[in-house]
């Protein structure tokens, strides 16, 4: 193992911190699952636009004081990366997010978002230094089990509709946005040497802003149903709340984890999202989960605590050859 290969493996990693803050993002993004059903009325471009649009003035407001400096150390390839990311990882996977909450239900939308770890991990893996697909098989295998177990019970469920194949194709877009985002993200914060968490975070938010700018004609011109000011005043609110709890402080959460665990056990982070979700999807609906989404609580919940060991071990190799690399060259 070379030098190169020990850095991006991550020396310096703290695991358990770094755990406690992908169950807090989980927890907060764990909420916009209830978005959709909460203004059902209102179609997915509008709850993007209005997401993002509050996300971005907020973060604009915040990012002012900061600007003055933080301009001289924003460069071209940052600006292209914030771009996509927030494409992808925001505008993007949230409008499909929304089609598929509102066309296949909290539990299907959960069930194929579940699958993150899944493919994170294996592109994660690929990484120099990275904890090979062999250590990880017993976490995926438990992952992928949980995965099933949610989505058996969501296809086969009574409440099933017509509706729930279009749902699925929304859900496997998302996952395929978000697994871009997660992974491009991750290596984009270990490259970030004059611009710290949170201003990556703002900056992401400025970004997102502005791509909400040119989403609202859009949003409002397909808009066929005529609102009441009521429910215009309830949008606002819930596009307010959800721009402030999820990408604003879940956000915040993400990032710090991001530099914390390494690429491999990200996406197993990314379990407590669905695991929320689907604990938020229960109480709204008033229903006690079935025994087969019990079940897939217990794999997700075995399938992260699988995947900690052989990151631990990876730690401790990594750190035993830095520190006889040191004796050697002293």
């Amino acid at each position: 193992m070379n030098k190169e290969a020990g850095t991006q493996a991550g020396v310096g990693h703290n695991i358990p911190a770094g755990i406690l803050y992908g169950t807090g993002a989980g927890a907060l993004w764990g909420l916009i699952f209830l978005a959709p059903k909460l203004v059902q009325d209102f179609t997915p471009l509008q709850l993007s636009a209005g997401r993002y649009l509050a996300y971005g003035a907020i973060a604009s407001i915040m990012i002012i004081p900061r600007w003055k400096n933080l301009r001289f150390n924003i460069r071209k390839q940052d600006l292209y990366a914030l771009f996509r990311l927030s494409l992808f990882g925001n505008i993007l996977y949230y409008i499909l997010l929304s089609m598929a909450v509102q066309k296949g239900g909290i539990a299907l939308t959960s069930l194929i978002i579940g699958f993150l770890p899944v493919t994170i991990t294996v592109i994660g893996s690929r990484d120099k230094g990275a904890v090979g697909l062999s250590a990880l098989l017993p976490s995926l295998m438990l992952c992928i089990a949980g995965t099933i177990c949610i989505g058996w019970q969501a296809i086969a469920s009574p409440d099933a509709s017509t509706q729930s194949m279009e749902g699925l194709s929304c859900a496997i877009a998302a996952l395929a946005a978000w697994t871009f985002y997660a992974v491009e993200n991750s290596r984009c914060l270990l490259r970030l040497h004059t611009i710290s968490i949170h201003d990556w975070n703002l900056l992401m938010g400025l970004m997102t802003g502005l791509q909400a700018v040119l989403l609202t004609p859009a949003a409002l011109v397909y808009d066929h149903l005529q609102h009441r000011l009521d429910e215009w005043i309830k949008f606002g609110i819930i596009s307010l709340g959800v721009a402030i709890i999820a990408s604003i402080f879940g956000n915040a959460l993400w990032n710090r984890m991001s530099r914390l665990l390494p690429l491999t056990m990200t996406g197993q982070m990314i379990l407590f999202e669905t695991f929320f979700a689907l604990i938020y999807g229960f109480l709204w609906e008033q229903k006690w989960p079935y025994p087969l989404e019990v079940a897939a609580f217990v794999f997700i919940v075995f399938s992260v605590l699988t995947c900690i060991s052989p990151h631990q071990k990876q730690t401790v190799k990594i750190r035993s050859y830095t520190a006889s690399s040191a004796e050697n060259t002293g």
